[in-house]
């Protein structure tokens, strides 16, 4: 069977944030997803397995390691960290270089949204795809075109990958084992210039304990006050 040829997205609106910068309500709608960068082990390997997934004009898409879903209006994330699946904030960014992807109403309906972030609802507190990330690494390793991991298991942009799945966005490769440069590429997302800075992030743990208390009186897809 013949290869598909690849095909970029469109209806997209994509804004950088430098460090410093950051997102307000009203640039973002639940659905959406940012770019960014992960400070956590699991980010290294990502950005090793990048390199050699994507070379020549390609290579430039591994500038990010990191994905994380818009879950609310306010700013709410749900993304993967080592730590498992876990809400957060689009704040934690503040000092981090990322880019936010808005899909238009063409790609994404109210309800492909909805639909898109209730499956990362149900996704939190799943563990960290440690196994995809093995297979992702022996796939470019060796090139075999194999791909294992556990059910339940989550790794950054394989969780926004599989929420975009509810939207018009069609994947070329399998949604769990798609890398943050995938996304990149797929919805042409342009780097910043070489040696950009990138800022710096906290330790996601660090944040999701600080800010625990504010979830734990929540149930998962109650509204924010």
């Amino acid at each position: 069977m013949p290869q598909r040829q690849f095909s970029p997205v469109r209806g997209l609106e994509i804004t950088q944030f430098c460090p410093g910068e950051q997102a307000r309500p009203g640039d973002y709608h639940p659905g959406d997803f940012i770019l960014t960068h992960g400070a956590h082990l699991s980010s290294r390997f990502i950005r090793f397995g990048q390199t050699i997934r994507f070379r020549g004009d390609d290579r430039k898409y591994s500038w990010w390691s990191h994905a994380a879903l818009i879950r609310r209006d306010n700013g709410d994330l749900i993304e993967a960290v080592n730590a498992g699946v876990i809400e957060t904030n689009i704040s934690r960014y503040k000092d981090t270089e990322y880019h936010l992807v808005h899909l238009e109403n063409s790609l994404a309906s109210k309800r492909d949204r909805e639909q898109g972030v209730k499956f990362a609802e149900a996704s939190v507190g799943q563990s960290y795809g440690f196994v995809a990330v093995a297979s992702i690494a022996l796939s470019l390793l060796t090139g075999a075109k194999v791909a294992f991991g556990y059910e339940g298991q989550q790794i950054c942009s394989g969780l926004v990958a599989r929420a975009l799945e509810r939207t018009s966005v069609i994947f070329d490769r399998s949604p769990p084992h798609t890398l943050p440069a995938d996304l990149a590429k797929m919805f042409k997302v342009e780097p910043p210039p070489p040696g950009s800075d990138k800022g710096r992030i906290p330790s996601a743990r660090r944040f999701w304990e600080r800010t625990e208390r504010r979830y734990e009186q929540r149930p998962v897809g109650s509204a924010s006050r």
